[in-house]
């Protein structure tokens, strides 16, 4: 499966871009804002692209970029995005455009155990090849306390259930290992009642959300990365943040919250805007999306 780039007009347009300008897209994924973003800021323009997966940089799509506009690549995670323009020699950037949805692309063939519907080794990583000191789902079954990773599956996956979750898979953990991404979803069949199952979202979705969110900190990535995009953002210019659950989206609008109230910024938008019916008959993934956008009035 393709990825399809969720709100891709209304993001661009949002974002106000013309040609010349200095553009960061802080979550490449599966290419389809940089190359919308590439054509409107043209050959004068710069775009940095960010993405902790080096595999995404590796298609046909990443070679038409480079043909549109000056194109730099990063293989890190946006969270070091101030530190990384800072070394790139890059003092201002126009905009910056941050989805935060995981991308068709590593979902469905990654094979790092992202999806529930494929038997995977259980990483849910974005890194390519992550090291043996970094943390993985596999460590946090195996290794974690049930409260722990009851506080995870609750916090980060509002899972109701996120309790009798922890303790099968701590009970599972004494027979044996924990490998596999059927395994977990074995044991989150056999830890919740059997109405769960048969609810219109898949009964493993929380979990498997929630221990991504964990291994990848992908919270306080987006705070780091959506402050560091801002701190470097020049007065005019626009941040626009996609989210698709209530947990990104409550940060992200934290964040506006924040620096309207104190007057560095204003938002575009009085409420976020979110994907219409034509785009939700092509993309169903798209159904929790929301957009917020802000522009920098001055510095804070």
């Amino acid at each position: 499966m393709s990825h399809v780039s969720v709100l891709l007009q209304p993001s661009i347009d949002a974002l106000n871009l013309a040609k010349g300008m200095t553009v960061v897209d802080g979550t490449y994924g599966g290419g389809g804002h940089s190359r919308a973003i590439a054509k409107v800021i043209g050959k004068s323009g710069r775009l940095i692209a960010f993405d902790a997966d080096a595999a995404v940089f590796a298609d046909e799509k990443t070679k038409e970029i480079e043909a549109l506009t000056k194109f730099t690549r990063v293989t890190e995670n946006f969270r070091t995005m101030k530190a990384v323009l800072t070394r790139l020699e890059v003092a201002e950037i126009d905009g910056a455009l941050f989805d935060l949805g995981l991308s068709s692309t590593q979902l469905e063939a990654s094979g790092r155990g992202f999806s529930f519907q494929k038997d995977e080794p259980l990483l849910m990583t974005f890194k390519e090849a992550p090291s043996e000191d970094d943390v993985t789902t596999k460590v946090i079954v195996n290794t974690w306390k049930p409260e722990t990773i009851a506080t995870v599956l609750q916090g980060f996956g509002d899972e109701r259930y996120g309790w009798r979750i922890a303790e099968g898979i701590v009970a599972a953990r004494k027979i044996g290992e924990i490998t596999t991404t059927f395994q977990l979803v074995e044991i989150i069949k056999q830890s919740t009642p059997t109405g769960y199952h048969h609810g219109k979202t898949h009964f493993a979705t929380r979990t498997f959300q929630a221990l991504r969110m964990a291994v990848n900190d992908e919270l306080g990535a987006i705070e780091k990365g959506i402050e560091g995009a801002f701190a470097k953002l020049k007065v005019g210019g626009r941040i626009a943040v996609i989210s698709f659950h209530s947990i990104e989206d409550r940060l992200v609008k934290q964040f506006c919250k924040k620096h309207v109230e104190e007057g560095s910024a204003k938002a575009i938008f009085k409420k976020p805007l979110t994907p219409d019916d034509e785009e939700l008959m092509v993309n169903p993934r798209a159904r929790s999306a929301k957009l917020r956008v802000i522009e920098k009035i001055s510095e804070p």
